[in-house]
């Protein structure tokens, strides 16, 4: 892939010192007239002067050699009006709008990284006569460094349970948090409020006030292309993922009864038996969302910080029907050698254990954004421990917008 990933074109752009159009070179303020008077010719004294020259500037930053992104693109006439004016480039043309007095012309397209643009106008002096002119500029180029890219899930098409946030994450940190999330944009059908929460520069979350309704259509659209990020960094790239909401599935897991209750669309459909986490790998209470789900998953208690040689480690290649609820490592999956204690006993790591036939029917049920509700322990679930979005109030979440 090249150093400057394909683009999505679209509007803004500003401009700071004046550069006359005039022919089709760049230079100091130039004007002309193509009707202007011969040398050496002098009209008629009964004759009336020459109507004034118009002249058309564009203004593009001082340095017409490297344009920053985030500056407007202006075009100006001064005696006389504007009547047509076209920016254009290899990236495509650069939308704008004339004024209502036809006097200036101003891009509401943004411009690309390291592209010319040229600039042709046509202009009317007072007494109708047409006058063209063509200009170019440059704009900066940046590398990779000076990019981020927007990463977003659920994937395009997706179905997802009734918990899934939306996450966009971003390859090059953004310090101007503000300047993108005003180009962030969740729309739904039916539509739900909702607001966004950064957990890092790289990684802000949407979600609305309550669980999604089921059947949901979802549109999200990063339109960051050469928006400002901060600190010299711009948005590389737009991009534009529509998913849906399915049945709504959640799962209420009580540590201290040791059973798990799954609703379908708020109806019970199962009690399952289970165990969780024993003293000392306590499972954590709170709202969780099924991030991934795997049919049969490698579980080595090194990942989770537990010695080879310690009496609690594990190496276990095929456990079944397993679907991890958060990054620290807790899932729910089958769990056979616990069976007898399903029910009765807390006796696991930290995972949610049930039968073999039990965990088949929940991994056939789930999907990633399906919620499981767990209670019953003192140690509380996170924001940043998956996708645990929901362990907060509305009101504290809507404060971890940058536009709040």
């Amino acid at each position: 892939m090249s150093a400057r990933r394909i683009r999505v074109r679209r509007a803004v752009v500003v401009v700071a010192v004046s550069l006359a159009l005039a022919g089709c070179q760049n230079g100091p303020s130039v004007t002309g007239d193509d009707e202007a008077v011969a040398e050496g010719d002098q009209p008629a004294a009964a004759e009336p002067p020459a109507p004034t020259p118009v002249q058309v500037s564009t203004r593009v930053g001082s340095d017409a050699g490297a344009v920053p992104l985030d500056q407007p693109v202006r075009v100006q006439a001064r005696d006389g009006l504007l009547r047509s004016v076209s920016v254009t480039s290899d990236a495509g043309h650069l939308p704008g709008s004339l004024s209502a007095d036809g006097t200036s012309w101003v891009a509401d397209g943004r411009l690309e990284p390291g592209t010319t643009y040229r600039v042709d106008t046509v202009a009317l002096r007072a007494d109708g006569k047409e006058r063209r002119t063509r200009s170019s500029f440059s704009t900066v180029d940046l590398t990779l460094d000076q990019q981020t890219y927007p990463s977003i899930a659920p994937l395009a098409g997706e179905t997802v349970g009734v918990g899934m946030p939306v996450i966009v994450t971003f390859d090059v940190p953004v310090t101007d948090r503000a300047s993108i999330e005003k180009h962030l944009k969740v729309t739904s059908a039916p539509q739900q409020r909702g607001s966004w929460h950064w957990l890092s520069g790289q990684e802000v979350h949407w979600r609305p006030a309550k669980y999604w309704q089921a059947g949901t259509d979802v549109t999200v659209d990063a339109d960051i292309n050469s928006i400002p990020a901060g600190a010299g960094i711009f948005g590389q790239e737009s991009r534009q993922v529509s998913f849906h909401v399915g049945d709504a599935v959640v799962s209420k897991v009580n540590a201290q009864t040791h059973q798990m209750q799954t609703f379908i669309n708020g109806q019970l459909a199962r009690t399952t038996p289970i165990t969780t986490g024993k003293p000392g790998f306590t499972t954590r209470s709170g709202v969780k969302v099924i991030i991934e789900k795997f049919r049969e998953k490698r579980m080595n208690s090194e990942t989770v910080g537990i010695a080879s040689d310690d009496p609690e480690a594990y190496d276990i290649d095929d456990v079944e029907y397993a679907m991890r609820v958060t990054y620290s490592g807790e899932f729910l999956h089958a769990a056979p050698w616990s069976v007898g204690s399903q029910g009765y006993a807390n006796v696991s790591h930290g995972c949610t254990g049930m039968s073999t036939a039990n965990a088949k029917w929940l991994y056939d049920h789930s999907k990633r954004g399906d919620v499981v509700e767990y209670t019953g322990t003192d140690r509380p679930m996170t924001l940043d421990n998956g996708y645990g979005d929901w362990n907060a109030s509305y009101a504290d979440y809507a404060a971890g917008s940058a536009l709040r």
